[in-house]
């Protein structure tokens, strides 16, 4: 599957509940605009993000769409708002275009 022009696509990361005194506990956050996902594909125009990157996103952005029985957040590159780095990819590795 290949994301074309602006678009991502996005497989969406679950927060893990966590465990206190036998207490399942859900990060259930309303006040949190945005989810975290993993870029699968970006479009040939989406510059700034590659596959495998952890972006966080607007969780209004996009559409959900099935590929393969799992599903994907389509969104586009303005929708993005932080992208989460490997410590070997820096900024000056990356081409801004205005």
């Amino acid at each position: 599957m290949q994301a074309v022009n602006y678009y991502i696509v996005v497989d969406k990361i679950k927060a893990e509940p966590t465990k206190v005194g036998g207490l399942e506990l859900t990060d259930e956050d309303t006040q949190n605009r945005y989810d975290k996902g993993k870029v699968i594909s970006r479009g040939n125009l989406a510059v700034g993000v590659e596959p495998d990157d952890i972006i966080y996103f607007d969780k209004h952005a996009g559409n959900s769409m099935e590929f393969n029985n799992k599903s994907y957040q389509i969104i586009t590159i303005k929708d993005v708002v932080i992208i989460e780095w490997p410590t070997s990819r820096t900024t000056s590795s990356i081409e801004y275009k205005q």
